[in-house]
């Protein structure tokens, strides 16, 4: 199967090709976390491919990516237990509010980011759980490490990796959480394979992403920005049901959240995404 019909799009060849999807992605994120303040002040204009979430209305006004957290779902308390670097804003939920994690557990973060989740998700599996985020951005990785020792967190490690061939070992993790980082793979079902592998038997997912409401306008579809940006990468709920229960998942549930609309469609100055995507929990387990 190619990387166009694992990733539920047109094998026909009228798509981005998988490569550049990757890309591009790289290039942006690796643009935001270089160009991120060491201070939570703002990240607009970091990156290519346009703003980022944490950027509203003129692009010249930094927005406080504390503040693009509380309307994500997060705590006051989440946003001030981080030290200052991790929070860059960015997301489309908050997966450690479903995950409901317990002391003791083996957290794995798709997509890690600064490392913002993962900090959060080291004070629920304290004192003797662990987490490991994983990212395929050097510049991501490199500021996550710098940020471990600010938020004194030795439980939390960075590995740098694609989530589609995960660097950790089989039946390893308890929990699998992401924060709209899934919709940026051109091959997510095999992302699903791999959550699905480093889980232990009774293991769960537990994950914030976009998912696809409406047919994407070719304009849309064929955007490498608009896939950067989180948008035109996310599959339907009908693909993404079918694909995480082809991996050998089981108890799938995928829950819509109509809020997210407030501030998904502030994702483009130029259309409105929350026509097309909408923001969704997506919750799963592995057998026993």
């Amino acid at each position: 199967m190619s990387d166009r019909e694992e990733a539920g799009g047109d094998p026909s060849g009228d798509a981005i090709d998988p490569a550049e999807q990757r890309r591009v992605v790289r290039e942006r994120y690796g643009g935001i976390a270089a160009s991120a303040p060491e201070s939570d002040a703002g990240c607009c204009d970091a990156g290519s491919g346009g703003s980022t979430e944490c950027c509203e209305g003129d692009e010249s006004d930094a927005v406080d990516p504390d503040g693009a957290s509380l309307r994500l779902g997060y705590d006051p308390a989440d946003v001030d237990a981080v030290a200052e670097g991790a929070n860059l804003g960015l997301g489309c939920g908050n997966p450690t509010a479903i995950a409901a994690l317990d002391a003791g557990e083996t957290v794995l973060d798709l997509g890690s980011g600064a490392g913002f989740d993962c900090f959060l998700a080291a004070r629920e599996v304290a004192p003797d759980g662990r987490v490991i985020g994983v990212d395929m951005t050097p510049e991501m990785v490199e500021r996550a490490r710098e940020n471990v020792a600010k938020n004194d967190a030795e439980d939390v490690e960075f590995r740098l990796g694609e989530i589609e061939h995960l660097p950790v070992a089989d039946a390893t993790v308890d929990v699998v959480i992401s924060n709209c980082v899934i919709n940026l793979s051109p091959r997510k079902p095999q992302v699903f394979r791999e959550a699905f592998r480093v889980l232990r038997p009774g293991g769960r997912l537990a994950v914030s992403d976009v998912v696809q409401t409406a047919p994407f306008p070719d304009d849309v579809r064929l955007d490498p920005s608009s896939v950067s940006a989180c948008v035109a990468g996310a599959a339907t709920i009908d693909e993404t049901e079918s694909a995480l229960a082809d991996a050998g998942f089981t108890e799938v549930a995928i829950d819509p959240k109509a809020e997210s609309e407030s501030f998904i469609r502030d994702w483009d100055a130029d259309r409105d995404p929350s026509e097309y995507v909408v923001s969704a929990a997506i919750e799963a387990r592995k057998p026993r």
